[in-house]
């Protein structure tokens, strides 16, 4: 009997032992959990309560020089269903199916999801909304984001870029300046069940949503309006695999226009192939510029006075250079004529000849000093560097081939830039396609300014050059781009298409053609380029010419710069040279 005692007092102790022990250890874990984690656990059962619905930021507008508006965010409404609230599944599908345009299983499959938000279309047309709203169905919401919308469709297209569904830049302006445009998303914040269930007197607080800032651009609409008309016309006369003009201020480098083709509505970019709204060809393209180049192997010459107004050349109609025979566009050649006519005639053995005179290394110096071989840092997407070939590597068969810009591919963003270096005096300046970002009530975050690069050929040099190309105009190759009553100065070029595997395609040409205005005072710089035109002509003298004539004039005369009267005028617009058609004769 005493054993027994023993026995049931050790296992009252044990038990005693045991419940103390548990109740020591029910206390610390309340501890741990009240004043060690309990903020932690406090706002996670806020986020398990509070759901979320998104309220997209109003993105920033993209306006022209002058503030006139190209892009802008109108207000829409997007709807979503809350799947706990939805009763009827099924019958809530079939009346929204036809309103949505969506398969009535597919939205029934949305509706069932074990999620508290789901979204059903963003985006929708007010009418829409409004029949949606009428239905009154549980469990089915709205809120307000923006849809962006381009006032001028096409306008400045591959400039402005596009945005995704959920307001993302995509493309041009549009990417490059996401962080500045996109805004601060905001949110509404709304307490529910475990069931998803709204719960009575519930919290509800709505975070305001902060507008994108806006962004000027260089663009000016109506040179851009010019633009776009001539690029029209010239897909109308000649259906070129694409088509460029560019418009600057070569005193700042601001882009006043850039248009090209084909070019697509922002608005509506899924009805386009990726390769037309992805690809801007005025910053994209890699060609050989052909005789446009001519302009940076007589710039270096002179500079380098390896040239001068006397010098004199003799042009047989050919060249040989190290094993091969490199022709004149004009058979059976010029014949003896000054540096004057060597340009006027865009005579290829003159310019190859200034080219090997002037060398290797001094040749390459002048061609990285005008930019070449690198981005412009225009600050638009996808933006080539041109293709040039390593110094070390190259021979003088090479040289000579550059010169009269061969072997050597270029963007036209880069050739402009170049030549508005001589436009301006000789100093390489950066492109500029953003003027200011500014808040939405017009504060002035940032405003670009001028950036010169560097000097590349002296005021003399420029001037010089300057002179050669205003006889271009009046005397040579680029008749056809003589301005009534503006001095300009520019050049013509013609040049094939290199194939993808290498090697030149037969019957393919990239016709050019670039210059500024005017003379004395150059306020323009002008590049036109089209790449494999159709129909037989693909001289840059008739096809890129008066492209550049029919710009330049408009956009002087909007600018208000005074013209003059009694210009020299061209004896006889700018005939094409017959072709030489090669045949096989018959033994």
């Amino acid at each position: 009997m005493p054993t027994t005692s023993i026995v049931v007092r050790k296992r009252v102790a044990g038990l005693f032992l045991l419940t103390v022990g548990a109740f020591f250890f029910l206390i610390g874990r309340l501890a741990w959990l009240q004043l060690i984690k309990g903020e932690e656990l406090r706002r996670r059962a806020l986020e398990a309560r509070m759901r979320d619905v998104p309220v997209e930021a109003r993105r920033g507008a993209i306006c022209d020089r002058q503030g006139r508006e190209l892009a802008v965010s109108v207000s829409v409404e997007s709807c979503y269903a809350l799947p706990p609230q939805v009763k009827q599944p099924r019958e809530t599908a079939a009346r929204l199916a036809p309103l949505l345009k969506m398969d009535e299983a597919r939205l029934e499959a949305l509706l069932k999801q074990q999620q508290a938000f789901v979204w059903l279309k963003r985006k929708l047309e007010p009418e829409v909304t409004r029949e949606i709203k009428a239905l009154r169905l549980p469990g089915i919401g709205f809120v307000e984001e923006s849809r962006r919308f381009y006032p001028q469709h096409t306008l400045a297209a591959h400039v402005l870029g596009y945005v995704g569904i959920d307001n993302q830049g995509l493309g041009g302006v549009e990417y490059a300046l996401e962080k500045e445009l996109q805004g601060v998303p905001g949110r509404i914040v709304i307490e529910h069940d475990a069931l998803g269930r709204a719960v009575p007197d519930a919290l509800h607080r709505y975070i305001p949503a902060q507008q994108g800032h806006d962004v000027w651009l260089t663009i000016d609409q109506s040179v851009q309006y010019f633009v776009e008309r001539e690029l029209d016309k010239i897909v109308a006369t000649y259906q070129p695999r694409y088509a460029v003009i560019i418009v600057m201020d070569p005193r700042t480098g601001e882009i006043l226009g850039m248009g090209s083709r084909p070019t697509f509505d922002p608005a509506q970019y899924q009805e386009v192939a990726s390769e037309v709204r992805d690809r801007n060809p005025a910053v994209w393209y890699n060609y050989e510029p052909g005789s446009t180049f001519k302009i940076v192997t007589l710039a270096a010459a002179l500079e380098e006075r390896v040239v001068n107004e006397n010098s004199r050349f003799f042009d047989p109609g050919y060249i040989k250079v190290a094993d091969r025979w490199i022709r004149c566009w004009y058979d059976g050649g010029h014949g003896s004529q000054t540096l004057a006519e060597v340009v006027q005639n865009s005579c290829n053995p003159g310019f190859i000849q200034i080219a090997l005179d002037l060398g290797r290394e001094r040749f390459y110096k002048y061609v990285r000093a005008f930019g070449f071989g690198h981005p412009t840092g225009a600050g638009l997407p996808g933006e080539a560097a041109g293709l040039l070939i390593p110094e070390e590597k190259a021979t003088n068969l090479n040289v000579a081939t550059m010169a009269i810009g061969q072997s050597i591919a270029v963007t036209p963003l880069q050739l402009l830039t170049a030549v508005a270096a001589v436009a301006n005096g000789g100093v390489l300046v950066r492109p500029q396609i953003v003027k200011a970002v500014r808040t939405s009530d017009g504060r002035i975050l940032r405003e670009s300014r001028a950036e010169a690069v560097r000097q590349v050929i002296s005021r003399e040099t420029a001037r010089q050059v300057t002179a050669l190309l205003e006889s271009v105009i009046v005397k040579g190759t680029g008749r056809n781009a003589f301005l009534e009553t503006y001095r300009a100065a520019g050049k013509t070029g013609t040049a094939q298409v290199v194939g993808p595997g290498g090697g030149y395609v037969q019957g393919k040409y990239v016709s050019s053609f670039v210059g500024f205005a005017p003379v004395q005072d150059p306020r323009v710089a002008i590049l036109v380029m089209v790449a494999e035109p159709q129909g037989g002509v693909y001289y840059g003298s008739i096809v890129a010419a008066p492209a550049f004539k029919a710009v330049a004039r408009d956009v002087l005369r909007y600018l208000g710069v005074p013209e003059e009267v009694g210009l020299e005028r061209p004896r006889q617009v700018w005939p094409p040279p017959e072709v030489r058609e090669e045949v096989e004769v018959p033994h």
